[in-house]
């Protein structure tokens, strides 16, 4: 099944549009802003900034009319990047200190409040081991996103955080 985006120029669909189905670092040249987006199959990460940098948005199967009142976005998308498809089993590991170093704690499964579960919240570092997974800086996935995908995060500058904070962890697994 071929994974698709489309990013339009205006609200509603309208205007310059670009399709696209696979990483794309740098979206710049294909439009000027994007006030709407439709996803026609699989999952997106879609970044404020090139090279997969900035404000991170998790975008399924669906339509998002106006991005602005819809997802909180603004009109500058400049990069995004395919969620592949995964169906297996889901694993990380994250440490209190950068370079996997400190306390460890594994997950395995959704995790919607990080504080209560793991009796901390700071992390310093991470390792995914299996599975992609969507982190968020506040509890209930809220807050900003972060998209995890099979790697070493040797600091939490390496995920795009802006601080050690995690709030809550969940895998990707709806990929309809």
């Amino acid at each position: 099944m071929l994974l698709q985006i489309i990013f339009y120029e205006d609200r509603n669909f309208q205007g310059r549009s670009h399709e696209c189905s696979s990483d794309s670092a740098d979206l710049h040249s294909y439009f000027n802003r994007c006030n709407s987006i439709k996803v026609e199959s699989g999952c997106f990460m879609v970044y404020e900034k090139p090279n997969y940098m900035g404000n991170q948005y998790y975008l399924r199967k669906g339509e998002y009319s106006d991005n602005q009142r819809m997802i909180g976005m603004n009109d500058c998308v400049r990069s995004c990047r395919l969620i592949p498809q995964y169906q297996g089993s889901y694993r990380m590991r994250l440490y209190e200190h950068s370079d996997m170093s400190g306390q460890m704690h594994e997950l395995v499964d959704d995790c919607p409040n990080v504080q209560d579960r793991l009796s901390m919240s700071d992390f310093n570092s991470c390792n995914v081991m299996d599975g992609h997974w969507l982190m968020y800086d506040q509890p209930n996935y809220k807050g900003r996103a972060y998209y995890l995908r099979p790697g070493e995060y040797r600091r939490y500058s390496d995920w795009g955080g802006v601080s050690p904070r995690v709030g809550s962890l969940r895998r990707i697994s709806d990929l309809n």
